[in-house]
């Protein structure tokens, strides 16, 4: 996970041309998503992290973001229903 604000613009850049950045999450929420996602567009960048795989974000506990990972966010939220109603 890298903190953006302990990235340069040129670092940011950088990493998501040679992909070692491929998502964005909120450190507060615990939310990720795609780097075109509007909603993550609008964080903070104290707020701002960024991951590699969708694996590495999710063992972070780390959410989908519900606006541009839809499925992967009502494939989580199912899961955690069904969890929530076994007894």
């Amino acid at each position: 996970m890298l903190y953006h604000a302990h990235l340069e613009d040129c670092e940011l850049w950088k990493g998501i041309k040679q992909q070692k950045i491929a998502y964005a999450g909120h450190k507060k929420l615990k939310i990720y998503g795609s780097l075109k996602c509007a909603s993550g567009k609008r964080m903070k960048r104290e707020n701002r992290v960024f991951f590699k795989t969708e694996k590495e974000a999710f063992s972070l506990g780390y959410r989908p973001c519900g606006h541009c990972m839809r499925i992967a966010y009502k494939k989580w939220k199912d899961e955690l229903v069904l969890q929530s109603k076994r007894p």
